[in-house]
This record gives C-alpha cells, structure tokens and sequence, in this order.
C-alpha cells in the first residue's frame, strides 16, 4: 500500500478526482509514494471523462488507511475523510477558501484559479514533470467541469492557456466541441433519484451559526428539474439539514434557480435580493457556488 493517500471531497466532481489522480502522479514522480483515492463514486460527467480517456476510476475510502495524506479541491473537515484528525495532512492543492489549521508544516498551493488541474498544470511545468495523455485528457476535462467552457465568473486568466495546453497532449482536437458533450453528459438526471440529486454534488458551511448544505445540479432545462420539487423538497427533508439551498444551474444560458428549505426565508432573499416563490429563487446569471452563492450567504448570515 502506498505511504501517502491523495484525495479531494466528499461527493466527488470531475475537478477533484482528476486532480487527486493527477496530484498522485506528479508526487510520484517527485520521489513521493502516493496513491490516489475518492471519498465516493465517480458522477455521470466524471465517468464520462474517465471512459473517454481509458482510465480507471480511482477506489473509493471513508476513512484514510494511511498514516498521511494530501488534500486536493477541498481543505476544510467537513468535506473530508473522516478520520482526518487522526492523520497528517502533508500537503493541500487548492482553490477555495481556506478554513484549515494544522500542528506541523506542510506544502500547500492555494490559487484563485477555475481548478485545481490547473494549478496541477503549472505545478507539472514547474518540476519539469511531463503530463501523461491521458492525465492531461482528464486534467482539461476538469478545467472545463468548473469553469463551465471557460463561462464562468471563475475564470481567469490561467486557465485557458492551461486547458489548450492540456488538450493539446491529450490530443483533443477541439476542446469546445468536447467539452459540450462533457458538460451534457452530466446533465442527464432522469436516472438519478431525488436523494441522488440532492447529494450528487453538495457540500456543508456553517454560516453565522446555520448548518448550511448547497447542493447544485447541471442542466439544459431548469423546468424539467423543477417539476421534481416536490421528490427534491422530501429528500432534503428526510435528509434532516438545518438549511439546505439546491441551486439548478442551465449550463447553457448561465442561469439558476434554486430550491431552499429552511428557516431563514429573509436572509436568503436578502442575500440575493429577490423573494422566494414556493420554495424557489430565480438566480440569473448565477453558476458558481464558490463565487456567486457562498459570498454573499456568508457576508447576510
């Protein structure tokens, strides 16, 4: 077994599986001993990815089976093994907020960047490191994933030079026409159950005191995802959270809606300044949950 586990957060997107494989194998090459694992099985889009470049999903832990271990696309308890306690956390590769202490030194590469694949990019050039096809074929995938073709507020400038990089040494000819069909592959909810829906990509806060879950699904059509409301609204509820926001997001107007059950219907219309109609809140041009759902539910809570 290897001394080192590399894994990002619970629920697992495209982002944080290819980043804990590709993570792994630069570490590797570095001299490290290091396997990469998931906190859950991969989604629709992830599997999509992952078949269409050959590779094998990584396995799936709860609880960390090494003595030490290295975070990618996450950094904060809640949204790791765990036993996270118990171990020692070597290094962290990632572009969210960090709400992370630690006892003793670690590496750590934190960018506001669209994700982790492409910190992981520039980590590669930097330690001279070459990227494997098809590492780079997942790596591209993941910077489309969380940058939505490069559409979302959380683009930046790093991150196109990286994905054409990428898809060059994957050999993906026209990263636009793949990364559609990337993103629809995700979008296919009708075998999904509510439950599913819910969990499929969802992650805790605590904000102002409010245990706060927002969970957020893909689409080409919001009103079809809505007309399960009701199956979505018993989920949550059998689910028992305090708060819980499950955003919608159409992938191709860059537009949300969301579903909120809970009991601070004023703030979270303060947050958006807009009123919640059964339930629901129209969030236009709204698709980023780092950028455009947490800030400001953290600045009203």
């Amino acid at each position: 077994m290897a001394k080192t586990l590399v894994f990002g957060h619970k629920n697992p997107d495209t982002d944080t599986i290819a980043s804990a494989i590709a993570a792994s194998y630069l570490l590797n090459e570095i001299g490290e001993d290091t396997e990469a694992v998931a906190q859950g099985t991969p989604n629709a889009e992830t599997q999509f990815a992952l078949d269409y470049f050959s590779v094998t999903a990584p396995r799936v832990i709860t609880n960390a089976d090494t003595e030490s271990v290295v975070l990618v696309d996450h950094n904060e308890a809640a949204q790791s093994v765990d036993n996270l306690a118990d171990v020692v956390v070597e290094g962290i590769y990632d572009h969210h907020k960090f709400a992370f202490t630690n006892t003793t030194p670690l590496y750590i590469t934190a960018k506001p960047w669209g994700s982790v694949a492409t910190i992981l990019y520039y980590e590669f050039k930097q330690a001279n490191v070459t990227i494997p096809s098809k590492i780079a074929g997942l790596m591209a995938s993941a910077i489309i994933s969380d940058t939505l073709l490069l559409k979302s507020p959380t683009t930046t400038s790093y991150d196109q030079p990286a994905l054409e990089a990428l898809a060059q040494i994957a050999g993906v000819t026209n990263y636009d026409t793949y990364g559609l069909e990337l993103l629809k592959a995700g979008t296919d909810l009708s075998s999904r159950t509510d439950k599913e829906l819910i969990d499929g990509d969802a992650k805790s806060f605590e904000m102002g005191g409010h245990q706060f879950r927002i969970g957020q699904v893909n689409t080409v059509d919001i009103d079809e995802v809505l007309a399960r409301q009701s199956g979505i609204e018993a989920a949550i509820t059998e689910e028992g959270y305090e708060d819980f926001l499950f955003v919608i997001t159409d992938i191709l107007n860059s537009n949300s809606k969301a579903v909120y059950l809970g009991d601070a219907g004023d703030a979270i219309e303060g947050a958006f300044d807009t009123k919640l109609q059964q339930n629901v809140i129209d969030l236009p041009g709204v698709v980023s949950r780092k950028k455009q759902v947490v800030p400001p539910l953290e600045k009203q809570f």
